[in-house]
């Protein structure tokens, strides 16, 4: 068997294994590792084993993830976010379909402090849900906005996703985040606009509420939270102007958030340790898949698989357009079944040659396939962000009514995606300008 067979054979049985429900690191992992023994030896597979995993954990950029994953932790734990749907409740409530308005813009403003689009789901999903059925909000609305809405923790800075796509590809990660910005409000401005537009052809999904809310209250409950903000503020400011590289900006964050609390007289023993184990368990499961991925990649250059997907392209002369949705089918279709994190460090090294060859600008790449990643995110069978909420309602709502509500925004996404491609400047006009 050659090697670019045994190249292909590698990548069917990860498919297979991933099927089965394997955890995407022991599958990433047996796999290349056995790969590599039989295209280069098993001595090839021990100096891999003994160097890789080191060579990747000592880059500096990757000292990030745990200081962005404590900024959210320290966020949550110390009630930095708990006032944050109350304010957007006040703000949006007099609009059709008002309190998911509100539980959209509200889960923007979490994903900016947590970077995980299930943190976000679940997080505001026990917040906001509740609040939405008791004002008899159709079960599919409350429920797909928490799900939809959630998915952009994967995209607005600080976004995990966006440090692991930067580090594969070698790409600025601070121009990522940067990049991440317009494209996650057009998509929570994309979100409000169909929600408004849906409850006002049926005021049945959402009954209008009868509060009278006076602006003084609206100006009064942001002060609440104005802390929230200006903390995101600090990240992006930083990076944008060149003060802080991401790790810096990181650090400087996380050290905002406990200043914050400590504030607040939040911050206790049991917030930090708390916030520390959080962000000690979220990290640890990212390298282990990370040390997977690595393999994988190494496997597949070993087999030649990038070389001949180079050429591939080359060969059938792809469009550019044509490209990016078959690209964007395949995310899509694997997003039914894999996790975002596992998704992305499956798919970057096989899919780069072809970015290359069709010189796509790597940053907006990199947004485009955050953006694929996150419909997978919510498109039946397997839509991850749908399971997250279906594990707060309980039997209380089914997950086809999950799903039913989860279509209108997996159109909406599809506007933002067509919009993000015909008009690129709207991911790269900021990173342009750092």
């Amino acid at each position: 068997m050659t090697p670019l067979m045994i190249g292909f054979s590698g990548i069917v049985v990860l498919l297979v294994l991933l099927a089965l429900r394997v955890p995407i690191a022991v599958a990433l992992g047996a796999v290349s590792l056995i790969g590599i023994g039989l295209v280069r030896g098993f001595d090839a597979v021990y100096g891999a084993a003994r160097t890789m995993p080191y060579a990747f954990v000592a880059k500096w950029e990757l000292s990030s993830v745990p200081m962005f994953l404590l900024m959210g932790a320290i966020a949550y734990y110390s009630g930095l976010t708990t006032s944050l749907f109350r304010a957007m409740r006040l703000w949006f409530s007099r609009l059709p379909g008002g309190l998911a308005v509100a539980t959209n813009f509200g889960c923007a403003g979490f994903a900016a402090a947590s970077g995980s689009s299930m943190a976000t789901a679940a997080s505001m999903g026990r917040l906001t849900i509740p609040e939405m059925r008791r004002y008899n909000y159709d079960p599919g609305l409350a429920t797909g906005v928490v799900a939809a809405a959630g998915t952009l923790g994967s995209l607005i800075p600080p976004s995990i996703m966006l440090i692991i796509f930067g580090m594969m590809t070698e790409t600025s990660i601070g121009k990522l985040f940067i990049a991440g910005i317009l494209p996650g409000i057009l998509t929570a401005l994309v979100y409000a606009i169909m929600i408004v537009a849906r409850c006002t052809w049926n005021p049945k999904l959402a009954p209008p509420l009868a509060e009278k809310v006076s602006w003084g209250e609206r100006f009064k409950v942001l002060a609440e939270i104005w802390q929230l903000p200006i903390l995101i503020l600090i990240v992006i400011v930083s990076l944008y102007t060149g003060l802080a590289t991401t790790t810096e900006a990181a650090a400087v964050g996380a050290l905002a958030a406990l200043a914050m609390a400590a504030m607040n007289r939040t911050l206790k023993v049991s917030v930090v340790r708390d916030s520390v184990i959080e962000a000690l368990r979220s990290t640890s499961s990212i390298l282990f898949i990370s040390f997977g991925a690595i393999f994988f990649s190494r496997f597949l250059t070993f087999c030649g698989l990038p070389q001949y997907m180079a050429g591939l392209a080359e060969t059938m002369a792809f469009s550019p357009l044509l490209l990016l949705l078959f690209v964007g089918g395949i995310y899509l279709i694997l997003g039914m079944f894999l996790d975002p994190l596992g998704l992305l460090l499956l798919t970057v090294p096989i899919f780069l040659p072809f970015f290359e060859t069709a010189g796509y600008d790597k940053v907006w790449m990199g947004i485009m396939v955050v953006k694929f990643i996150e419909i997978g995110l919510i498109t039946p069978p397997v839509g991850l962000n749908a399971f997250v909420v279906k594990g707060i309602v309980g039997d209380s709502i089914s997950l086809g009514t999950i799903f039913r509500g989860l279509g209108w925004f997996i159109v909406a996404e599809v506007v933002v995606v067509l919009l993000l491609t015909i008009f690129p400047e709207i991911v790269l006009v900021l990173p342009n300008r750092m």
